[in-house]
Parts: C-alpha cells; sequence; structure tokens
C-alpha cells in the first residue's frame, strides 16, 4: 500500500512537467538580446517599466532606456494571418507570463499592443508646399 501511494504521488508530481513544464514556454524575440541579459529583463522588467514610466509622465524624459514600444516591436507574436496578435490573444508575448502567474496585464489599456503598422505613419507635407498641404488637410476631414 505505500509503495502504490509513493508511485502515486510521483506521479501527480510530474504530471505538470509531462503536460508541459514547470515554467511558461516564452516566444523568442526578433531583436537583438537585452544587454542586461534576459533572466535580468524577467526579473525587473515592472520595476524598469514603473521607472521609466515616471520619468517620462512626471519629468518629460522620452529618451529613456526601456520602452514599451521597443518591447512590443522586438516581441511581436504573429498569429495565423502573419500579422502580430494584440492582447487579447493568450499567444501575445506579454500574456505568455502574465497568464501564467495569473497577473493582470494593464499596461495596453493606454498603450498598443502590437507594433504600429508602417503605412499607419503619417509623411506630413514639407512647409512650402501649400497645395499638398491643402490637399492633406482635405483628404484628413474626410
Amino acid at each position: 500500500m505505500k509503495r502504490l501511494l509513493v508511485m502515486l504521488f510521483l506521479m501527480l508530481a510530474t504530471l505538470p512537467a509531462a503536460a508541459g513544464g514547470l515554467a511558461p514556454v516564452i516566444p523568442k524575440a526578433s531583436g537583438k538580446p537585452h544587454p542586461e541579459g534576459n533572466l535580468f529583463m524577467r526579473i525587473n522588467h515592472m520595476k524598469l517599466m514603473k521607472h521609466d514610466r515616471d520619468q517620462t509622465v512626471r519629468e518629460g524624459d522620452r529618451e529613456i532606456g526601456h520602452s514599451l514600444k521597443a518591447c512590443i516591436e522586438c516581441h511581436a507574436v504573429n498569429g495565423a494571418d502573419g500579422q502580430p496578435v494584440d492582447i487579447s490573444s493568450d499567444k501575445h508575448f506579454c500574456r505568455t507570463c502574465h497568464d501564467f502567474a495569473a497577473v493582470k496585464v494593464d499596461c495596453f489599456q493606454c498603450h498598443n499592443s502590437r507594433p504600429e503598422a508602417k503605412s499607419q505613419v503619417l509623411i506630413l507635407p514639407r512647409p512650402g508646399d501649400t497645395n499638398d498641404l491643402a490637399a492633406y488637410l482635405e483628404g484628413a476631414a474626410r
């Protein structure tokens, strides 16, 4: 009986590892490695984001070391359609760990949860091109 209980305990204890591991599977990033290392970023990302938020919002410093926009551009995960998924998808990079740890992600109530498409960037006319400027303003009003 004791042997059966030990075997049952071992089976239950190893079940999570057999089902995918005791840690989340983190998607690979598309950019250069973090200068500080991945472990540093995994441990300190929230401290860095809070610090950088304070620098940006309270002090007006837009030249910060770790921007959320840079994180999203490097860590975007593409869906079946080849486009980056947003935070509503369980494939989103941030949700990989946050869902595992049961931690709510609230950054994306204000910030984009996927990289900006290059086609969304507006190119404004050069000063002096009054005809182009009028055409641009007319098009923007529609």
